[in-house]
């Protein structure tokens, strides 16, 4: 299923939610992966390029979990190796890389504009609402603490893996798990798969308990899922984070403002 709307209005507009949104598309405009993604495909010299970006600002479990640098990474430059084929040069790098930091560079770091556009649209419809809860500080502090948590879970799950983590779509998870736990019931329009794209208007907690239970399969190995080198893990992660540090607010109810807003008095109709 795929949410395109909600019917949950707020009290106060999402700045911050806003404000990823743009980071991440300016993040992504100016990173080398944008180039890629033209008709032509990618060759090998942008490969390489994109795999010494990434490996320079995204996070590595391997780092992570050493909190140490790789001692060798892709320069961006194109070789030939003794059967003549070609490859990414790899060397010592030639700067110095803090790992806790590049979980957060991770946060604004995407693959295409699938990746991209998918994570947004998540963020976009369930993001307003978490942040009018939160407050825009809370917000703030309740994301990054989601992004930073499914990163280090992921490298601590996969410590020797080399492969670089992007995307936030484990910060988003926690979004989505407080969501569930502040707004189960609230309307989320859908497009469902049944032999086309159908949209309905379906409860939060089956959309996103659906999609919960998809991420922790895939996680599993229960199934296999046609996205390649999707970290499942950290999304489940992350939205467990999300659920639980929701809770304690799942009690209390909102300011009178916020029920005006949502259910005003009756109008005379003429």
């Amino acid at each position: 299923m795929i949410p395109v709307h909600d019917r949950n209005p707020t009290r106060r507009t999402p700045w911050v939610t806003y404000l990823l949104l743009g980071l991440n598309l300016v993040f992504f405009l100016l990173s080398p992966a944008v180039e890629s993604t033209g008709v032509g495909g990618t060759n090998v010299a942008e490969l390489c390029q994109q795999e010494a970006f990434y490996d320079r600002w995204a996070a590595i479990p391997r780092e992570l979990t050493t909190n140490d640098q790789l001692d060798r990474v892709p320069t961006g430059e194109v070789g030939v190796n003794r059967a003549g084929q070609p490859g990414c040069v790899v060397a010592s790098p030639d700067y110095e890389k803090i790992p806790f930091l590049s979980v957060l560079f991770s946060m604004f770091l995407h693959g295409g504009w699938l990746h991209l556009l998918g994570n947004m649209l998540f963020l976009y419809v369930f993001g307003n609402n978490v942040e009018d809860r939160l407050g825009h500080i809370r917000f703030t502090l309740f994301y990054l603490f989601c992004g930073y948590v499914a990163g280090y879970g992921f490298a601590l799950a996969q410590p020797d893996s080399t492969q670089t983590l992007i995307g936030a779509s484990g910060a988003i998870a926690g979004v989505l798990g407080s969501y569930l736990v502040l707004y189960p019931r609230a309307r989320v329009w859908s497009l469902v798969p049944f032999l086309f794209f159908i949209p309905l208007p379906l409860p939060a907690w089956v959309v996103l308990g659906l999609w919960f239970v998809l991420q922790y399969i895939y996680s599993a190995g229960v199934a296999v899922s046609g996205g390649a080198n999707v970290a499942y893990l950290a999304h489940v992660i992350g939205f467990v984070v999300g659920f639980l540090l929701s809770l304690p607010l799942r009690g209390r109810r909102p300011p009178p403002a916020y029920y005006q807003y949502r259910y005003p008095p009756p109008r005379m109709r003429y």
